[in-house]
């Protein structure tokens, strides 16, 4: 007895048969080891930078500077626009300006894509969101308890910039 295959409605097109032998052996044929999916064998991802746009990117950098304790490691001009290296630890926030040409537009709200960055708080994690508080920082999210072993908070950064502030009671 002839089968006939499922149409799918949004294409008109016959929907694959994942039933068949040939299916099964192609399956079959994919690697399965960790080792034979390396995508890079010689090469490694680590997290480098967020890169922000402000409407005032040196007010902006000095925000992450006197508020979170970073420091200007480096500011230079790149494609007409003042462009600020701000080292938070082992991050680094990159602020720059709108660049000639370029048209940058408010936040209507949540979008599809980046929602937030994250900075683990190590030691006092309530003291420390007191700190910011004290300086004016305003909280989109006071800290709670996430799970167990995670405390967290949500600050309001220039720009719409929301920043998840979290400590880690099973990492130092």
């Amino acid at each position: 007895m002839c089968r006939e295959r499922p149409v799918l409605p949004f294409a008109g097109v016959p929907a694959r048969d994942y039933t068949t032998a040939a299916f099964r052996r192609r399956r079959r044929a994919r690697p399965t080891s960790r080792r034979e999916k390396a995508i890079m064998p010689n090469a490694s991802l680590a997290f480098d930078h967020v890169h922000l746009v402000s409407k005032d990117p040196h007010a902006a950098a000095s925000w992450y500077v006197d508020k979170l304790g970073g420091k200007v490691i480096r500011s230079s001009d790149i494609r007409g626009a003042p462009q600020i290296y701000v080292s938070l630890g082992d991050a680094t926030v990159i602020v720059r300006g709108q660049r000639p040409a370029e048209l940058a537009a408010e936040k209507p709200g949540l979008q599809w894509g980046v929602d937030h960055f994250g900075m683990r708080v190590k030691g006092d994690f309530d003291g420390f969101c007191a700190g910011l508080r004290s300086q004016g920082v305003a909280f989109s999210l006071e800290p709670t308890d996430f799970n167990p072993t995670t405390r967290i908070a949500f600050i309001q950064a220039p720009d719409g910039v929301s920043i998840e502030l979290l400590n880690r009671k099973d990492q130092p």
